[in-house]
């Protein structure tokens, strides 16, 4: 059931909510204790948080949660211990580019725990979802249409694909050779099924207009460029329910919370380039 809604809402979450590592999350119920030690190399103490971080990360992963991992996991935080400290003997510590690095892995592990402190504390509710869920259906009308498109810079270069159309050459043809949009024109233009609230509205617009294998006497212009457009069949839309579609909404809105919370961080900075 490929809706606007799997469309809309399944687009990922900003990057940087998509990057957040597990150690920034909440250790959850049932983690074990993180006090204590697991070993030590040369004097220095290996936590057991440590340990705990690593088997978060190993579980998200998909990995189960286990003696054996966490003997592997054990003997892996031993190997960097004694690395680290050797590194360390040989001055890498000091080194420019090595410091360097460690203040953007510093950086991006208080930006993750920033972000997702965030999130904890701006869960939309149940009624939010509810109102945006009813506002995406209600935009979205009852009918979804399969349509193909040639985009093209001119007006003049639209016209001319049209009097191709005329003298009887292949839409696809037309649209694999000249169209400008790389998602579909490998496909003939084929933009598959979605409905009109999907589109910009001056290439909706026309779409709607059209019959079952019609294509638009006149070209489309939008902000994307000049359009000829042909609809190539149209069905009910299918609407996934409240509950399918819940999980993709709380997505949705976490990732608009976030832009939001950036961009007015961003105005409030000082900012020179």
């Amino acid at each position: 059931m490929k809706t606007y809604f799997s469309l809309l809402l399944g687009m990922p979450l900003a990057a940087m909510l998509v990057a957040l590592p597990v150690s920034a999350q909440d250790k959850g119920a049932g983690a074990p204790a993180q006090n204590g030690t697991i070993a030590t190399v040369n004097g220095k103490p290996i936590s057991q948080a440590r340990l705990e971080i690593l088997v978060r990360e190993r579980v998200a992963q998909g990995q189960e949660d286990s003696p054996e991992l966490r003997s592997f996991l054990k003997q892996e935080l031993i190997n960097r211990e004694v690395l680290q400290q050797e590194s360390v003997k040989r001055g890498l510590d000091k080194n420019e580019q090595v410091m360097l690095q460690l203040e953007m892995v510093r950086q991006g592990v208080l930006v993750a725990a920033f972000l997702q402190d965030h999130l904890r504390k701006n869960q939309p509710n149940e009624a939010t979802l509810k109102s945006e869920y009813e506002r995406i259906k209600a935009q979205q009308g009852d009918k979804e249409y399969r349509a193909r498109h040639i985009l093209v810079k001119t007006e003049e270069e639209a016209k001319d694909a049209l009097a191709q159309l005329a003298k009887g050459t292949k839409f696809e043809a037309i649209a694999s050779e000249k169209s400008l949009d790389t998602g579909s024109k490998a496909n003939g233009g084929d933009l598959n099924w979605a409905p009109p609230g999907r589109y910009v509205k001056p290439f909706a617009e026309a779409l709607t207009k059209l019959k079952k294998g019609e294509t638009t006497k006149t070209p489309v212009q939008t902000q994307f460029g000049w359009h000829v457009i042909q609809l190539q069949d149209e069905r009910p839309l299918k609407v996934p329910t409240y509950d399918e579609a819940k999980k993709q909404l709380v997505q949705m809105m976490s990732q608009q919370s976030l832009q939001k919370l950036v961009a007015d961080l961003r105005a409030k900075a000082k900012i020179s380039e």
